[in-house]
């Protein structure tokens, strides 16, 4: 990692010590195979850079699947202290609450395979998917001021999904103390038409198949058996996320002289949480979340009616519940045991997953005899897991872990690499039939420019961030 050193603590947890004006050390969560991964990135430099903020805790962190982000890499975890610390839209990321849920079925995958094709193009009409691209449900200006207040439940009231739906979403699908004023005009203008939506880049709706079970008690608790087909949903808050984040961006970059904060990058721009602009921020990015998680609430709900359509059996009739729905672009405010007393604080998870235990607090109640639902998509050609809470986060990670496999190569290094290949073609080839809108989308997101999930994943399972519940494989995926 070029002039940045490293201390082995145990196979899986390696400390960058702290120098200079870090306030904190670093700690990168990884073996050595992935490590050679981490220092081809360099993101390094962005760790070391995340342990200067005020009020930050214990380390600056990142999990196996870190790669360079913008300000905090993706894959990183910041704890501050809520007195003394500082708000960073730059650790939450452009695509706030950027998550992913798991749909899961009574079909096996046998009943469904004859009819691949034409249920992946079924549901490809009928969630709308690509760079910027509006949806089919517009909404009022009044409508969308309570869609960033209430979240899925507003969703659910007005017909799309059920109950039930809301106690499988983390945080029950609403952040309290969201405000809509405090979104610019930009952003409103740029949500009123992305409800719906799937997006692009790495967001996809998959058809699974369950192929690997560990552990058979946790697997049964949550529904889940082997050739079962489940549909795996992956998009956030769309554009107006997006503009939230480069709102205060600008916002924060412009108070940072004065509240008197010196960071080595500017691209980590924040400002007391406690402040009147990190006040602010926190309802704005609040709101997103709740748009993010009323998002894939009615694209869940369109995925139910396509396959109720498909299949000429209600989504009850085919089991169609929501086993969890994980959030890993969000700044949340959690009660921690810092140095032998509990602490509020503000963690900061970029590209990373709440991570906890069976009994924790932060478990809802019809999984606490399990620990939290972590699920980890991998890339459209490679497995993804379910997992569950593990029993050595909370005192390693602030109850954090992965949230996906972790790019090794940039999109444009993708598209170069991957040039003349039809990876489409080849993906059908292997059995996993793909659509796509964008031109280079699936070269871009070739299982080539990302890290073995297979091998994340193992990682954290034995550094007991998180713990292995079953293995999924790729039937049919829409990318944007």
């Amino acid at each position: 990692m070029g002039k940045i050193k490293l201390e082995k603590i145990d196979e899986y947890r390696w400390l960058i010590p702290r120098e200079g004006n870090m306030r904190v050390p670093g700690l990168i969560f990884a073996d050595e195979i992935l490590l050679k991964q981490v220092q081809v990135e360099e993101t390094g430099m962005q760790i070391k850079n995340a342990a200067h903020l005020p009020g930050i805790l214990k380390y600056s962190m990142a999990m196996p699947d870190v790669h360079w982000g913008y300000g905090l890499p993706i894959g990183g975890v910041v704890g501050v202290d809520v007195e003394e610390g500082v708000i960073s839209p730059g650790g939450v990321g452009y695509d706030i609450n950027c998550g992913v849920r798991m749909v899961k079925t009574n079909l096996i995958a046998s009943e469904v395979i004859n009819h691949l094709k034409s249920l992946v193009n079924n549901l490809f009409s009928s969630i709308p998917c690509g760079v910027g691209r509006g949806g089919k449900l517009k909404i009022s200006k009044s409508d969308e001021r309570k869609v960033l207040i209430e979240g899925s439940s507003w969703a659910v009231k007005e017909g799309f999904g059920w109950q039930d739906d809301i106690n499988a979403t983390e945080d029950f699908g609403k952040m309290d103390g969201a405000n809509p004023d405090n979104l610019s005009k930009r952003a409103l203008e740029r949500g009123r038409d992305q409800l719906g939506t799937l997006g692009s880049g790495n967001h996809f709706l998959e058809i699974q198949k369950v192929v690997e079970i560990y552990d058979e008690k946790k697997a049964s608790h949550l529904g889940l058996f082997r050739e079962q087909v489940c549909i795996m949903i992956h998009s956030g808050s769309r554009g107006l996320g997006y503009q939230v984040c480069d709102d205060y961006l600008s916002l924060m970059g412009s108070v940072m002289g004065k509240y008197k904060i010196e960071l080595p990058d500017r691209q980590l721009a924040c400002a007391p949480i406690k402040s009147p602009e990190g006040q602010r921020y926190l309802s704005a990015m609040r709101g997103a979340a709740n748009y993010a998680w009323a998002n894939r609430q009615i694209i869940m709900h369109w995925v139910r009616e396509v396959f109720e359509k498909f299949f000429n059996r209600s989504a009850e009739n085919l089991g169609m519940n929501l086993l969890y729905d994980n959030t890993h672009n969000i700044a949340k405010i959690e009660k921690h045991n810092i140095d032998g007393k509990m602490k509020t604080i503000c963690i900061h998870r970029k590209g990373a997953t709440r991570s906890y235990p069976e009994n924790h607090y932060l478990v809802p109640d019809i999984y606490k005899k399990i620990g939290l639902p972590v699920i980890i998509p991998g890339d459209m050609g490679r497995a993804s897991y379910v997992m569950v809470g593990g029993k050595k986060a909370v005192e390693h990670s602030f109850g954090s872990t992965c949230h996906g496999a972790g790019r090794v190569l940039s999109r444009r290094q993708a598209v170069k690499e991957m040039k003349g290949r039809a990876i489409g073609r080849e993906l059908e080839d292997r059995g996993i039939f793909v659509r796509s809108i964008g031109r280079n989308t699936l070269k871009e997101e070739a299982s080539e420019a990302y890290k073995d999930i297979d091998h994340v994943v193992e990682v954290v399972h034995k550094a007991g961030l998180s713990e292995k519940v079953a293995k999924l494989v790729p039937l049919g995926v829409i990318k944007g």
